[in-house]
């Protein structure tokens, strides 16, 4: 087999496991220089995999690595580095500490002599900031700035590298729609100098907007790879789940009923301005809004993980004092958190252990865990939530994205919420596992739970939700009743 015309780097029959997992499984890959290649598949086919082997970071069982046709071998991510390789990994490794200058050029730090040549570093910093297209101080440190511009630094230090291939696993994740645009525009730039880049998004819509070439993986294994020009999103994302979706969003008819939730007059020290809104049994209410609306702080509020100066909480029509997360559980109250790494699971726990954390009573014997009821429950939503784990005991950080959101999930519904917040359910999910979710989330509301949904993915509000309520800086500016809500009406009440 020859090499291709213009490759830059190529993986051939990579090979790797865990355990009894075949992570992947013969997996080649080309991503030539002057082009973008999308790299996609659901939550655990391979994709981060892939590319912790290109980075050194894992060695691959067998197969090899070929730099513009010559074998490489990468046993580290600094031989990696060096070899021209970047890598911009879904989990950001900046350190919050330092300044964003030093993050920048942690690797080739300047010296004078045998002192740092601060004047040089922050010179450096700003002319490759402005190159980027970012306003941000080089003295400023990287903890203080928002997870957005936490992952531009991420950026920035790649470029700084001058790598020859560039790897972005979900970059566009944390980032608004006009810094995912200044983003693409670095990303061509980049292209039209010759450097290869691998891009991956479970955001198709962004594929299609930026690669010249779409590799899609399943199970471990490359299923094909097209052309833009000839891939289509149904193509995509029937190569990706292995059959068709014939609708993106399954919305299931529902007859609302009684109130179960009512927000009324709520304000808070830091954001809300008398909120108030009202979420019925059966009902699944999207909360929509841009960055610093309120929306999250409002499901905090709901949740008593922020105190309510002013206002009421009633549910089923009784007044309730909600004054931390304990009390909002025992009122029948579930949160699936924005961040699920930071909030919704402890990490290095086991799958069974962060299952029944809510509900730890539930599999108790006199006073006594019992582990064989917690690993029999987490086993049974395991199964009807079709999450991907070699066991009960492997630790949460082991399962992919969508995974991570399905345990999450499923301690929720463990406990049988009447009332369940969900704060961007499908952040960071792929294709298939979003279709999981509004399953899910249908059969919840049509059992008679009450749903407030918040999601940045305005689609994903307009395709799901029963009724549609919008904030703007702390307080509600639209309601739309699913019929009569449209995009352009509720970015107009989100801007008002």
């Amino acid at each position: 087999m020859s090499d291709p015309p213009g490759a830059a780097v190529e993986l051939r029959d990579i090979r790797k496991s865990f355990g009894g997992t075949h992570a992947l499984r013969g997996v080649t890959f080309v991503a030539r220089a002057g082009e973008v290649t999308a790299l996609v598949g659901e939550n655990g086919a391979g994709k981060s995999t892939l590319l912790r082997v290109l980075s050194g970071v894992t060695p691959a069982d067998a197969g090899n690595i070929r730099l513009d046709g010559q074998v490489r071998e990468l046993r580290s991510p600094k031989e990696a580095q060096a070899a021209g390789i970047a890598i911009i990994h879904q989990e950001l490794s900046v350190l919050p500490y330092l300044s964003v200058a030093e993050n920048v050029y942690l690797s080739r730090l300047p010296l004078r002599g045998m002192f740092l040549d601060w004047r040089r570093l922050t010179a450096d910093c700003r002319a490759l900031l402005d190159r980027v297209g970012v306003r941000i101080d080089p003295h400023v440190r990287v903890g203080h700035l928002s997870l957005a511009r936490q992952q531009l630094v991420e950026i920035a230090r790649a470029l700084a590298l001058d790598a020859h291939v560039l790897a972005m696993d979900e970059p566009t994740a944390s980032l608004s729609d006009d810094e995912v645009r200044n983003l693409f525009r670095v990303i061509r730039q980049l292209r039209d100098e010759g450097r290869a880049i691998i891009f991956i998004s479970h955001r198709l819509d962004e594929v299609f907007e930026i690669a010249d070439h779409i590799t899609v993986l399943r199970d471990g294994q490359v299923v094909g790879t097209l052309s833009r020009a000839a891939a289509t999103v149904e193509r995509v994302v029937s190569m990706m789940v292995g059959r068709p979706i014939d609708q993106q969003f399954p919305k299931q008819p529902t007859r609302p009923g009684a109130p179960l939730l009512e927000v009324r007059d709520v304000w808070t020290r830091e954001l809300l301005r008398g909120v108030s809104l009202v979420v019925h049994r059966g009902e699944i209410v999207g909360l929509a809004g841009l960055v610093g609306a309120g929306r999250t702080e409002l499901a905090r509020a709901i949740f008593g993980a922020d105190p309510i100066e002013r206002g009421a909480i009633v549910l089923d029509g009784q007044h309730v004092t909600i004054r931390n997360p304990g009390d909002a559980v025992q009122f029948g109250i579930g949160f699936l958190t924005e961040d699920r790494k930071k909030s919704g699971l402890i990490l290095n726990f086991a799958l069974f252990r962060n299952h029944t954390l809510p509900s730890l009573s539930k599999f108790a014997r006199a006073g006594q865990l019992i582990e064989r009821l917690e690993v029999e429950a987490f086993a049974r939503w395991a199964a009807d939530l079709r999450i991907r784990a070699r066991s009960p005991y492997q630790p949460a950080h082991d399962l992919s994205g969508g995974n991570q959101q399905k345990v999450v999930l499923g301690k929720w519904l463990e406990r049988n919420p009447r009332l369940l917040i969900l704060d961007e359910p499908t952040r960071g999910v792929d294709v298939g596992a979003k279709v999981e979710i509004y399953e899910i989330m249908n059969r919840l509301a049509a059992a008679g739970a009450a749903i407030l949904m918040i999601s940045s993915d305005l689609p994903e509000v307009l395709g799901m939700s029963d009724r549609i309520v919008v904030m703007h800086e702390g307080r509600v500016t639209g309601e739309f009743q699913r019929a009569e809500a449209t995009r352009e009406s509720v970015i107009k009440a989100a801007i008002a």
